[in-house]
């Protein structure tokens, strides 16, 4: 039986992949006699593999052209730099098998799939080995590792992805995407709630890294249609200082104005639509709040495909550029809000709160017939002579 769970994460790439992980975390705590061990992946690699995880938040925020270069260029070379992860992580990576003793090892990020699975097959050591797919549409090579017992996948798309990336469809099971419990938790506001008289309230964000051109949107919101403006910066401190000093100063109480905040889920939830990237996590927690969703940009490569995924589950319409924000806000607000209310259904009935619960149920329920072949053992003290220098 499972009771012990070593989940491989990130804490610097964004903020999807730890959000993923307490959202799993919170039902995991609640199961009797199990235990977890969350570790951030790059932590494994010493201090130059963690200074690579903490490059994605400057490099998405100032320069999204050299994020799809290294996307790019890494989704052809997903061996050459799985085997350079191995290296790295290699050593404390045993380490930690020797510490925590897993019965299962689940992944939440796709640099540690291929990475793992060389050391365990390499030192022929049987944990199983589960993967959490953390994106929407455009997988990367990295999420698909046919050595993986098992493959987590949040929609059918990815599945298919994951498919054409040569993973067996047994091995596949399409659960959803994983969102904290506190963004269930708010009523849901009835569609008819808009009064055409009181001016709109909606918060705009880009994620963790605080991208995009919010204090440009929030300027024509608030000059065109008078609505009231709630801006998320995220970790960008530079961006939070500027946009108070510009519009806190010009527009006053129509504009608030935060860093990152740890309850995000009252200010989607409170908000009548929300401008928002197309990060999974950040669409799939204003689904979760039922607050429709604008899509103003989308980052290269693994958020590629997300605008028309939302556009086509009717959860979102995008915005592909300043010059559209205006047509667009009022294609929204035509015919009596027509089009947020279609949108606000539609999310009704898409979102499901059972999923991080089926998600864990799944795990925790796999067969060990499935899981154990004959004569390869779990046991790793025989390769633990470490050296943390190395």
């Amino acid at each position: 039986m499972i009771k012990n769970i070593l989940i491989i994460s990130s804490n610097y790439t964004g903020h999807g992949h730890k959000s993923i992980t307490e959202a799993l975390s919170e039902k995991f705590d609640i199961v009797p006699d199990v235990k977890i061990h969350v570790v951030d992946g790059f932590s494994l690699g010493g201090n130059t593999l963690l200074k690579v995880g903490k490059m994605y938040g400057p490099i998405t925020r100032n320069s999204e052209h050299l994020w799809k270069i290294i996307w790019d260029y890494t989704s052809v070379k997903a061996s050459f730099v799985n085997h350079l992860i191995e290296l790295k992580i290699r050593t404390r990576f045993l380490a930690l098998l020797d510490e925590v003793k897993p019965d299962l090892i689940l992944t939440v990020h796709p640099n540690f799939n291929g990475s793992i699975l060389n050391i365990l097959q390499k030192n022929s050591i049987r944990i199983p080995f589960v993967t959490l797919i953390a994106d929407l549409v455009s997988i990367t090579p990295f999420w698909a590792d046919p050595r993986a017992d098992y493959t987590i996948s949040p929609t059918v798309e990815a599945k298919e992805k994951c498919i054409g990336f040569g993973v067996p469809a047994d091995k596949i099971k399409v659960l959803g995407f994983p969102v904290r419990e506190r963004f269930y938790s708010h009523t849901p506001k009835d569609a008819e709630h808009f009064d055409p008289d009181k001016p709109l309230s909606c918060l705009i964000m880009s994620g963790g890294e605080g991208v995009g051109n919010m204090g440009k949107m929030a300027k024509t919101l608030i000059e065109t249609f008078g609505f009231n403006i709630t801006i998320v910066a995220g970790r960008n401190e530079k961006l939070q200082a500027h946009l108070k000093k510009t519009l806190g100063k010009k527009y006053g109480d129509k504009v608030k104005i935060y860093g990152f905040t740890r309850n995000i889920q009252d200010l989607i939830a409170s908000s009548d639509i929300a401008f928002v990237r197309s990060s999974p996590n950040v669409m799939m927690e204003a689904v979760s709040c039922n607050t429709p969703i604008v899509i103003t940009g989308a980052l290269p490569g693994q958020e590629a495909g997300n605008p028309r995924f939302a556009e086509k589950y009717h959860l979102a319409i995008t915005c592909d550029s300043m010059s559209d924000l205006v047509p667009t806000i009022n294609e929204l607000l035509e015919n009596n809000v027509a089009m947020l209310k279609e949108i606000k259904k539609s999310q009704q009935e898409y979102v499901d709160p059972q999923i991080p619960e089926n998600i864990v149920n799944f795990i925790l329920n796999i067969p060990d017939e499935e899981l154990q072949p004959a004569g390869v053992s779990r046991d790793v003290s025989h390769l633990n002579k470490i050296n943390y220098e190395s």
